[in-house]
C-alpha cells in the first residue's frame, strides 16, 4: 500500500496531507493557494470570490451556507463579527473558521484582509462586480466582450502562475524524463490537452501515449509498472473515465499525476502528485478558452522542464523532426524591391 502525500499552504505554514487508499488521513479541509504562495511568484493570488466559486461544489452543507452568504454579500465580513456572520448564514462560528481554512485563509481576520484587498483594487462596487466577473449579455458591445475576455484570460494566467508548485513540477518532470512509458488520460476537452502534451513530449524522445477512449486507456494503464508515469487531466477532477484509467495505472505501479482545477476532487485524492490549475469561470459554460490557457501554461512549463533534464537529446530530436518536415513547407515569398526604394 503506497502513501500519497500532497501539500497545501495554510496561513503561513505548510500543511501535509497523506493518503492511504486514496483517503485523507490528516485534515478535513484542504486550502487552495494563499497570498504567501502568490508572493513567491510575484503574482496575484485568486480573490475571495474566485476561491469560493472553485471549491463550492465540494463544500459540506454547513460550510456551503457560509460561502453562499458571502457570494451574495461580499462585503459583509468587513462589518460583521464572526459570530454575526455565522448567525446571518445560519451556522456556527466554528463553521465560519472551517470555511476560512478551506479557501486558504488561516482564520476570519485574514479572510477580512483578503476581502479588503480585493475591494482595494477598485473604488466602487461596480468595479468590484467587474473584477469578480459576470456573464456576458446579448447587448454587450464587441469592445465590452473583448475587454471581458482579456481580463478573464489574464486573470487565469496570473492565478495559475500563483498556484504552481515548482518543486512538485520539477519532481514530476524528472520522473517523466527517465520514464520508459508515459500515459496521459483526458476525455472531451481535456483530450485535446492530453494530445498536445503527448505530441510535445514525443518529439523530444519521451515514449508517450495519449488516451481518451477508456478501454484503450485501461489496456495501456494495466501494462504500466515501476518507473513509469501516468497523468490524468480533468478540469473538474470528477471525470469517471479519467479516474478509472489513472487508478488502473496506479495499481500497476506508475507514478500518478493529476492536473485539475480542483485540489479537493476525486482525481487529486487519487493521484500521487497534483498540479492545480486556477480557472476563472464566468461565461456560458465552464469549459471556456480562458480555462484552457491556464492549463496550457502548466503543460508548457512541464514540457520545458522535461526538455531541460536532457537538453542535448531534446535539441537533437527537435532538430531532426524539424528537418524531416521542412520539405513539406512552402518557401517564404521573396520580398521584391519597390520602385520607390521602400521595401514591400
Amino acid at each position: 500500500m503506497r502513501n500519497r502525500c500532497h501539500f497545501g499552504i495554510a496561513g503561513l505554514g505548510l500543511v501535509q496531507y497523506c493518503k492511504r487508499n486514496f483517503q485523507p488521513t490528516v485534515g478535513e479541509e484542504k486550502p487552495i493557494l494563499t497570498s504567501t504562495r502568490a508572493a513567491i511568484t510575484s503574482e496575484h493570488a485568486p480573490g475571495v470570490v474566485s476561491r469560493i466559486q472553485a471549491l463550492l461544489p465540494e463544500m459540506p452543507a454547513a460550510i456551503a451556507r457560509v460561502a453562499e452568504y458571502i457570494l451574495k454579500n461580499p462585503q459583509a465580513p468587513l462589518t460583521l463579527s464572526i459570530g454575526d456572520l455565522a448567525d446571518e448564514a445560519g451556522t456556527a462560528a466554528a463553521t465560519v473558521t472551517r470555511f476560512c481554512r478551506m479557501i486558504g485563509y488561516a482564520g476570519y481576520v485574514p479572510l477580512r484582509v483578503g476581502i479588503a484587498t480585493d475591494l482595494g483594487r477598485s473604488t466602487a462596487l461596480d468595479s468590484w462586480q467587474a473584477e469578480i466577473g459576470r456573464a456576458f449579455g446579448p447587448d454587450d458591445s464587441p469592445e465590452d466582450l473583448l475587454s471581458m475576455l482579456i481580463n478573464a484570460h489574464t486573470r487565469t494566467l496570473r492565478e495559475t502562475t500563483s498556484a504552481i508548485d515548482l518543486s512538485v513540477m520539477t519532481e514530476i518532470s524528472r520522473r517523466i524524463a527517465v520514464s520508459p512509458h508515459v500515459d496521459i488520460y483526458g476525455v472531451g476537452g481535456s483530450a485535446m490537452l492530453a494530445e498536445e502534451l503527448q505530441g510535445r513530449l514525443y518529439r523530444i524522445g519521451i515514449n508517450t501515449y495519449a488516451w481518451s477512449e477508456v478501454h484503450a486507456g485501461l489496456t495501456s494503464a494495466a501494462i504500466q509498472g515501476p518507473g513509469t508515469v501516468a497523468i490524468g487531466i480533468s478540469t473538474t477532477g470528477r471525470t469517471e473515465e479519467t479516474l478509472q484509467m489513472l487508478e488502473e495505472a496506479g495499481r500497476a505501479g506508475a507514478l500518478t499525476v493529476a492536473i485539475t482545477n480542483n485540489p479537493t476532487s476525486p482525481l487529486a485524492e487519487l493521484a500521487d502528485r497534483s498540479i492545480v490549475t486556477s480557472i476563472y469561470e464566468q461565461f456560458l459554460q465552464p469549459d471556456d478558452l480562458s480555462a484552457k490557457h491556464g492549463q496550457l501554461l502548466v503543460l508548457d512549463l512541464l514540457y520545458l522542464l522535461v526538455a531541460q533534464e536532457n537538453f542535448d537529446r531534446a535539441s537533437a530530436k527537435l532538430a531532426a523532426s524539424g528537418r524531416a518536415v521542412s520539405t513539406h513547407r512552402r518557401p517564404r515569398r521573396a520580398t521584391l524591391p519597390s520602385t520607390s526604394g521602400e521595401p514591400r
